[in-house]
């Protein structure tokens, strides 16, 4: 068979299996029904069934051998061969891992916290960390925010050993060193550039954690010594607190967030408007709470899963969510199936990053916001404070959960709560509360369904800090601009996966990945 004869092929099972799962984690997503979520599980197990076929290994790697000169061909066959190494597994096992994550994802998708008896959303939550003064409130919804770990902590382990044990027969050390190999990514570079980055911005982010923990202590009327989890306004500290004097929610009262989306990418020469009729933006009972976008055929059937109010949080959320959408929008159409996405997840975290950040921008919140310029220039200097926490926070986390997920894939059986908290308060710098013999780790769902995926979201930062510096340098100084939109289109999303991540950023801007602009940006 020849070589281009064989790639269509697979490119149309793909699209099938894949487009299969896509619609049915879509619907268990939405309505939170358990025939949705078995559905998933058969569709995840039959692709991965797929690529469990030695004989499809074997042809793969006799065209690989044989040398081919067609760069697109060979970028399809190294993604090819990527997605069958990790399935080269008997079926039950395929079966059971997939089987495992779809149960916990179920789980997390229906799972409602109580407070006091009564049911709670992360909404909820998130508004009684962001706002209550009240510290037994502020206490008792940090604790009910991890009751889902002990929910799923049992399982999740179960699934992380069977996860090892796949990834041993395949001749990895565990699934963290084989997720590592099978996302082009080197492991040696990754830790070494995040413990070089935590090196770098521990004085900056200790004088940052500083000036937030004294802000905190007034206002809660305690000591700094005394601050614990659940006086600072997001679960996992990742995301920062309202610089003082500043509160940015209530001037999202009465606006259309989703408007407010549709013209920040129309400014740019981007419409998403489509991408917005398709998506499910409000939340309701049974529906996941978090956020995701999805390309369910990679033929222009997007959709956005958000859970919509009026709020900073969310607004932001919209912009990172539909970054995704509009760089998977505009890859190349005619570029085959497995190419019809981002080059590397890290590159499309990178254009979602480059997104959220606008939230906190004093020019976008002018434009779009509508926030009127004598009050613009009275917050701008708290603007780029919060933005400057904002940057720190999100990147001390990511280092905290990349760092423990490593550890718990070298030895699941160790004590993992206890490891948790003194990797958050050495990254974090977070005092510990006084029960840690508790799986309060395990209540953050990538863990479950996005295993080994989090440090693609430091590295998205890093680009998203190399692109904007490079955008202004070169293309405008004004984000907002069918300018900027043009270049992002042409040079960043049409390439699509046809080129790895390395290649493209060296492409776009001209150098390799660098941290010094994040630095510059962020930690000065």
């Amino acid at each position: 068979m020849s070589l281009e004869l064989f790639l269509k092929q697979q490119n149309e099972k793909m699209k099938e299996l894949a487009t299969a799962y896509s619609l049915a984690s879509w619907k268990a997503a939405t309505t939170g029904e358990e025939e949705w979520s078995k559905k998933t599980g058969e569709a995840g197990v039959a692709y991965s069934k797929y690529f469990s076929s030695s004989d499809l290994f074997q042809q793969v790697k006799e065209y690989l051998d044989a040398g081919v000169t067609d760069p697109v061909q060979k970028r399809e066959l190294n993604l090819l061969y990527s997605d069958i190494v990790g399935n080269q597994l008997p079926e039950e096992t395929l079966t059971e891992l997939v089987s495992l994550s779809t149960e916990l994802n179920s789980t997390f998708n229906t799972f409602r916290a109580e407070i006091k008896g009564e049911p709670v959303s992360e909404n909820e939550i998130r508004k009684i960390l962001g706002n209550s003064t009240d510290l037994t409130e502020r206490e008792e919804a940090w604790h009910a925010s991890k009751q889902i770990g002990a929910e799923v902590e049992e399982k999740l382990i179960t699934l992380i050993k069977k996860r090892n044990e796949a990834a041993r027969s395949l001749g990895y050390a565990n699934h963290h060193q084989m997720a590592f190999e099978l996302q082009e990514l080197d492991r040696d570079f990754v830790f070494s550039t995040f413990k070089k980055l935590k090196e770098t911005t521990d004085e900056p982010f200790r004088k940052v954690k500083q000036e937030l923990d004294e802000e905190l202590s007034e206002r809660f009327n305690i000591t700094v010594n005394d601050l614990r989890p659940w006086h600072y306004s997001d679960p996992f500290f990742q995301e920062a607190p309202n610089v003082k004097g500043l509160d940015i929610d209530p001037y999202y009262k009465g606006k259309d967030i989703e408007q407010i989306t549709i013209d920040t990418f129309s400014a740019m020469g981007l419409d998403i408007t489509h991408l917005i009729k398709n998506s499910d933006l409000y939340p309701r009972d049974k529906k996941n709470q978090h956020a995701f976008m999805s390309n369910i055929d990679h033929s222009g059937d997007i959709r956005v899963l958000c859970n919509i109010d009026e709020s900073s949080y969310w607004m932001d959320t919209m912009l990172h969510e539909f970054g995704h959408a509009i760089y998977d929008d505009l890859v190349n159409p005619k570029l085959p199936f497995s190419l019809r996405k981002y080059s590397h997840i890290l590159s499309t975290e990178a254009i979602a990053m480059y997104y959220g950040r606008m939230g906190k921008s004093p020019e976008w919140l002018q434009k779009f916001v509508e926030i009127d310029a004598e009050t613009i220039e009275r917050l701008t200097p708290k603007l780029e404070r919060l933005l400057q926490r904002q940057m720190l926070i999100s990147a001390r986390w990511i280092m905290t959960f990349v760092f423990f997920e490593r550890e718990l894939y070298e030895n699941p059986d160790q004590d993992l709560n206890a490891l948790w908290w003194k990797i958050v308060n050495d990254v974090q710098f977070i005092n510990p509360p006084n029960d840690t013999d508790y799986p309060h780790w395990a209540a953050k769902i990538h863990f479950c369904i996005a295993p080994v995926y989090y440090q693609n979201y430091l590295l998205g930062e890093l680009t998203a800090s190399q692109l904007d510096i490079y955008i202004k340098r070169n293309v405008s100084m004004d984000t907002y601009t069918p300018e900027v939109g043009s270049f992002l289109e042409k040079e960043y999303f049409y390439l699509g996966s046809s080129v790895d991540w390395i290649t493209k950023i060296e492409k776009v801007t001209g150098e390799k990945l660098n941290p010094t602009y994040f630095v510059n940006q962020f930690a000065k």
